[in-house]
């Protein structure tokens, strides 16, 4: 296969573990910048640019797409798939995945076991709406921010009030979710490809922060997952429609809740942890899917 990747940085990772990973199966890979590509469109005409070239031959698109460019990166990933070319990951679900509330409705309305949650704009009752996810302790998240960041533990009702009250002075977007106390500070990331979990560990944050993500200081622990958490993190990956995904899950005494699905997860902090080679799982899911879009392209041209 023709791979490209669109990153905004060859160098991460990430980008760098895709690309070595699809070499050794001998395809050709190219990374280019998404903030470099723009679309030109006419009658019929779904072209896409990196500068004065024009982007032709490409089998499969892989995107590595930060969140501050969802909007312009899910713009050019809809033209590639307009071309028909296969991607694991679907400009819908690249959307859906990257706005915190849209996901959680959707994952609610799948039956998928998250946190308590609660949304307002400027609620009459602050008091109220802490009652709705159980009182305090709980957690107010920012509906824009990433690794962890817009993320705070209210420890009690006055914190609660406190917070949200500064949140909604500054026009900010949030939602607030029940505390999982038994949880201890740790998460669990799920590599969801295909239909499967490749890989999986547990996130544990430093002591005295409730946040388990590395970027903010945790560390990585190796785990083998429960059936019941497999399956919860598949079926919150199916419900946003994500080929690859990873799946941020609690653990608590009624079962795997998830948190979040994210569309282009890093794959450093999971293959240093346990060793596994997610990059090489997620060019086979390609290999096999790219020659089943191709079977099904061809049965439709036939019929």
């Amino acid at each position: 296969m023709n791979i490209l990747i669109l990153s905004a940085n060859r160098n991460l990772y990430s980008t760098r573990r895709l690309v070595s990973a699809a070499e050794e199966r001998g395809h050709s890979v190219k990374v280019m910048n998404v903030r470099k590509c723009y679309a030109v469109l006419s009658k019929g005409e779904l072209d896409i640019y990196y500068g004065d070239h024009r982007i032709d031959e490409v089998d499969a698109v892989i995107p590595r797409i930060g969140a501050s460019l969802t909007f312009y990166g899910s713009a050019m990933l809809r033209q590639f798939e307009m071309k028909k070319i296969f991607t694991p990951v679907s400009s819908l679900a690249l959307v859906r995945s990257r706005d915190k509330l849209r996901a959680l409705q959707i994952l609610a309305k799948e039956n998928v076991a998250i946190p308590r949650t609660a949304v307002a704009k400027q609620p009459t009752d602050i008091e109220y709406l802490i009652k709705q996810v159980g009182g305090a302790p709980l957690v107010v998240k920012l509906l824009e921010g990433t690794q962890g960041k817009g993320v705070v533990l209210a420890e009690s009702k006055t914190a609660a009030k406190s917070v949200i009250e500064a949140f909604y002075g500054l026009n900010a977007n949030i939602l607030v979710q029940e505390f999982i106390k038994e949880a201890k500070g740790a998460d669990v990331r799920a590599i969801v490809v295909g239909n499967k979990v490749v890989a999986a560990y547990k996130r544990q944050g430093k002591e005295g922060e409730f946040r388990s993500n590395l970027h903010a200081g945790g560390h990585g622990i190796p785990i083998k997952l429960k059936a019941s958490e497999k399956n919860a993190a598949i079926l919150a990956a199916k419900a946003l429609g994500l080929k690859v995904a990873g799946v941020d899950l609690l653990q608590s005494e009624r079962g795997p809740l998830i948190l979040e699905v994210n569309s282009s997860p890093g794959l450093e902090g999971v293959e240093r942890t346990t060793g596994i080679d997610v990059a090489g799982s997620i060019i086979q899911y390609m290999e096999e899917n790219y020659q089943l879009s191709q079977v099904k392209t061809k049965d439709k041209i036939g019929a």
